[in-house]
């Protein structure tokens, strides 16, 4: 009995430096992928996930999409805690946390990219590709969201509530070949992405307008020479941020 207990005591250890290192994004994305597996039928929805796919500037990550006759359902996944503030058209959300205010990007927005190279890929008009987002942590929203936002027990029902035949049976199968047939397997392709997703968080947005701020050198004055964040809208925002 005792060396079953330190067994068990050995198996939880191992789980929990398992979770401790697997970044949260990712756990929330297996936690939506087990949800589509077992909440729809796989032989009307065909679920692909982990997509990296070319674009014309590079690639895009897509978390989720989901194939059936009723269109293309690309899903964005959010596991984030506390109060979420948002809308359509905002460039970013706020997460409020402990009194903490932290910005993020509109994530219908993020997904806009993801949406557009599904379509292309797979050769689908506009119509034919949902655009999905599911929050699956501890989040409440607090601000109305447009019907495609959804907590992570609303995506099955949200995806089962589309029943317009978009697509027959042979766009379906086509369109699963051709994003599987896009996907960017090879390691060094992978590395490419995660090198650029990486870069891009650490440039900071606009605290006037939200956009991305890019690196730049001062050409006068007495940190002439030196670094500083300048907004990617300039000239039409000109705000700046020390490097």
């Amino acid at each position: 009995m005792e060396l079953v207990f330190w067994l068990l005591i050995g198996v939880l250890f191992v789980t929990a430096l398992i979770k401790a290192a697997t970044p949260k994004g990712v756990v929330g994305e297996r936690r939506v992928q087990r949800l589509t597996d077992r909440g729809l039928n796989q032989d009307v929805y065909r679920s692909l996930h982990d997509l990296i796919l070319p674009t014309p500037d590079g690639s895009t990550q897509i978390d989720h999409a989901i194939v059936s006759k009723f269109g293309v359902f690309v899903i964005e996944t959010k596991n984030l805690t506390g109060w979420i503030f948002g809308d359509e058209r905002s460039r970013q959300w706020t997460q409020t946390l402990y009194r903490k205010k932290y910005r993020f990007q509109n994530p219908l927005r993020q997904n806009y990219k993801h949406v557009k190279a599904v379509e292309k890929l797979a050769g689908l008009r506009p119509r034919c590709v949902h655009s999905v987002v599911v929050f699956v942590g501890d989040s409440e929203f607090k601000t109305p969201m447009p019907p495609n936002v959804v907590y992570r027990r609303g995506l099955v029902p949200y995806v089962r509530s589309m029943t317009d035949v978009l697509l027959t049976e042979n766009e379906v199968e086509r369109a699963v070949h051709a994003l599987e047939s896009a996907q960017l397997s090879d390691k060094e392709a992978k590395r490419r992405h995660i090198r650029t997703v990486k870069e891009n968080r650490r440039k900071p947005n606009c605290p006037r307008c939200g956009k991305t701020m890019v690196l730049r050198t001062a050409k006068q004055g007495r940190k002439a020479g030196g670094g500083f964040w300048g907004c990617s809208g300039y000239p039409k925002c000109r705000a700046t941020k020390s490097a």
